[in-house]
């Protein structure tokens, strides 16, 4: 029988075997099991009757136990992420696509005179379809100068669709209601990818009063499917003797993890792990010219990723977003009317509230144990009524301190 090249949809490699895997071979090794004690009684005692009695409770055992077997295996995998949301495969990548445009049929909200490019690209534009006209004639406000830009995602063909993004680079005041005259949209590498044209959309109401009217950026418009794709990337996966899988956040524990799971599943040391973030996986000899065969493989492979230490922190809006393993030390803190302390537990005789613990009247005062997480101290300091700006103050004094141990990211 062939073997099967494709893995089950649900499936983890990590560290040895897959749950389906693990289980099916406990389940055929103790089904062989049983069939060879019960053909070596039948064989020594002819005379024998089989009794059910014996082989329903062990029957029963075994599926109890490749019951919990499964159940606990499920539970330390709760996290388990596919490496197709952790991870891309070098060379597959969206490509930016840019080109120079002009926009017709402006009802008086295009460029003005300031913006003499406009006229020189309307020229320049009714001299190709054969119309020879005054650069000094083309000064009009029914039409703008613009970007388009677009971005090629990778394998696309030629004739699929594009959405585009059209925006100003004169001092039209709004793109409502125009439309966007052919485009040529070029790569970095200046060949044209894709034409775009069309009438453009900027989501305003023109029929709207007072604020609701400007409830958009009327000089920023798009187009639905407005660009046809003209030429492909090329990207091939064919009679490659290795792919590379390179890790979206760099970290050395994963990609160990990655490595791990990749030579499990392949049944031999393939994978070689060049730094933090990538790791090249050599075609075993049975996925010769079934690369994408490979890759449809590869990226169900699930693992549990590592996580650094990080808090971030938005000023402008107060938000503080934290992982489940920050921890502090001991430190002592006073902010305005509150006293913050992490310390350790008290000694054996030693009340809880020495005398060189100072406590001023009014004074808010927080008492925790050295390890906390920084999420029971946020709930802690959100109980005694601390804002979130209070917070972020706060945040940043114990990691200027050291008794933070995470990254703080502050944006």
């Amino acid at each position: 029988m062939k073997k099967r090249i494709f893995p089950l949809k649900k499936a983890h490699y990590n560290p040895c075997l897959s749950h389906g895997t693990l289980l099916a071979r406990i389940a055929r090794y103790r089904l062989r099991r049983i069939q060879a004690e019960d053909s070596s009684m039948q064989t020594t005692t002819m005379t024998a009757k089989k009794n059910p009695k014996q082989t329903f409770p062990r029957t029963t055992l075994f599926l109890v136990c490749a019951l919990l077997l499964g159940l606990l295996l499920n539970a330390g995998l709760a996290h388990a992420v596919r490496l197709k949301d952790l991870a891309t495969v070098k060379g597959v990548r969206n490509n930016q696509l840019v080109g120079y445009g002009i926009v017709v049929g402006l009802n008086g909200t295009g460029d003005g005179n300031k913006a003499a490019f406009t006229g020189q690209g309307l020229t320049n534009m009714l001299n190709n379809l054969g119309v020879k006209v005054d650069p000094e004639a083309t000064k009009v406000k029914n039409i703008a100068s613009v970007m388009v830009t677009a971005t090629l995602p990778p394998f696309f063909k030629a004739g699929q669709s594009l959405d585009v993004t059209i925006s100003s680079v004169g001092d039209a005041t709004s793109l409502q209601g125009g439309t966007l005259l052919a485009t040529p949209l070029k790569g970095l590498d200046n060949n044209i990818y894709a034409m775009a044209q069309g009438p453009i959309s900027t989501g305003n109401d023109p029929a709207a009063r007072g604020a609701a009217k400007q409830a958009n950026h009327p000089t920023v418009a798009r187009i639905t499917n407005g660009a046809s794709v003209e030429r492909e990337v090329p990207v091939s996966f064919a009679n490659k003797e290795s792919i590379t899988i390179s890790l979206a956040t760099p970290d050395f524990t994963t990609i160990s993890l990655m490595k791990t799971a990749i030579d499990t599943y392949l049944g031999g040391p393939y994978a070689t792990a060049r730094d933090g973030a990538s790791v090249d996986v050599a075609v075993p000899p049975k996925y010769k010219a079934q690369e994408v065969a490979l890759l449809a493989a590869l990226e169900n492979i699930e693992i549990t990723p590592e996580r650094k230490a990080r808090v971030v922190l938005n000023e402008r809006t107060g938000t503080v977003v934290m992982g489940d393993n920050v921890t502090l030390n001991q430190f002592a803190l006073s902010h305005g009317n509150l006293s913050l302390q992490v310390k350790p537990p008290p000694q054996p005789g030693v009340p809880a509230n020495s005398p060189n613990d100072p406590i001023r009247v009014g004074q808010k005062v927080v008492t925790m144990q050295s390890g906390v997480t920084l999420g029971e101290v946020v709930r802690a300091l959100n109980s005694v009524g601390v804002a979130p700006r209070e917070l972020i103050a706060i945040f940043q004094a114990i990691k200027a301190a050291g008794a933070l141990q995470a990254e703080l990211e502050i944006i």
